[in-house]
């Protein structure tokens, strides 16, 4: 064995009508994520969808090792151990490339509605997985914010495009949610024995080479431009995707997970397009209806169900 600590399970999920503190981490994780939608804006959409995915795994585990060398120096893993990280990592970069994938193939509505099986995925698997309770109040708070999801998305996109939806695209999309859910769920035992840093931080590293080699797929199978200039716009969205949506958001996602319940943490992955929105009109003046408002109350209330279901 490594030399963690014992495992444990998660604390409860928080006294009954009261959010757990530990609730700030995965709040924090969908609020960084939310902002990709304004890094898009910003012109990043000029790097290909693979060689986007390894620059922001291979950022992301930079900062990610700079900081678990100077907290955790030392640390030794045994072997079951590090194909459970190697494990992680397959899941985490099949996770980005199919998202990556699905939104190039899909239009914002489909993505932003098919956002909502990353969640249910989480809170299935972690009653399968991890034993984890599913109790009337999570069900009825995880389909509240189901229905808040799409009364949102409603109100920003024309959703009758949804018939038209390309099907290699959902499927992608649906294939990353159910990686992203398989990450919180079987990581939560390493998150538990060692750290968040330390979980983050191996299946970031994991994932790079496997990610790496795709690019050159990408590149010459399907004639990816590889003369993409280097602007300060880009250098910054690639800054921001690999420190802030990769680093930073998996341990925070990770550090929840800690002590939450998987279902718990999944629930906080609905705050994603709400965020993503509200920076929209903040950053790039764009406009939002009441039924955006009318969504958000509903879903935010789904999200205190869930979360206070102790």
């Amino acid at each position: 064995m490594g030399s963690g600590e014992t495992e444990t399970g998660p604390a409860s999920t928080a006294d009954d009508g009261e959010f757990a503190p530990a609730a700030a981490g995965p709040l924090l994780a969908a609020s960084l994520w939310g902002g990709m939608y304004v890094v898009s804006k910003w012109g990043f959409a000029a790097v290909p969808p693979v060689t986007l995915t390894f620059l922001r795994l291979a950022v992301g585990a930079v900062t990610l090792l700079v900081v678990v060398r100077l907290r955790r120096p030392g640390r030794s893993f045994s072997a079951s151990e590090r194909r459970q990280f190697v494990g992680l990592g397959a899941l985490v970069g099949l996770t980005l490339v199919a998202q990556f994938v699905g939104t190039d193939l899909t239009n914002a509505s489909q993505g932003s509605l098919l956002t909502v099986s990353t969640p249910v995925f989480t809170l299935l698997l972690g009653v399968a997985v991890l034993d984890e309770s599913l109790t009337r109040r999570r069900a009825a708070g995880m389909a509240l914010a189901i229905v808040g999801t799409f009364v949102v998305v409603g109100g920003q996109y024309d959703l009758s495009s949804l018939g038209g939806s390309n099907v290699v695209g959902v499927v992608a999309l649906l294939l990353g949610g159910l990686g992203w859910a398989g990450y919180t769920v079987y990581g939560a035992p390493l998150v538990r024995r060692y750290s968040a840093i330390e979980a983050a931080t191996y299946s970031t590293v994991a994932a790079v080479p496997m990610v790496a080699l795709l690019v050159p797929v990408e590149l010459l199978v399907f004639d990816a431009a590889l003369t993409t200039t280097v602007t300060p716009t880009l250098a910054a969205a690639v800054v921001y995707l690999g420190v802030f949506s990769t680093a930073a958001a998996w341990y925070a996602w990770y550090k929840g997970l800690a002590s939450l319940d998987a279902g718990a943490v999944a629930v906080f992955f609905f705050a994603q397009p709400v965020v993503g929105t509200l920076l929209g009109v903040t950053l790039l003046g764009e406009s939002v209806g009441p039924a955006f408002v009318l969504g958000g109350v509903v879903m935010a209330f789904g999200v205190y169900l869930v979360s206070t279901d102790g």
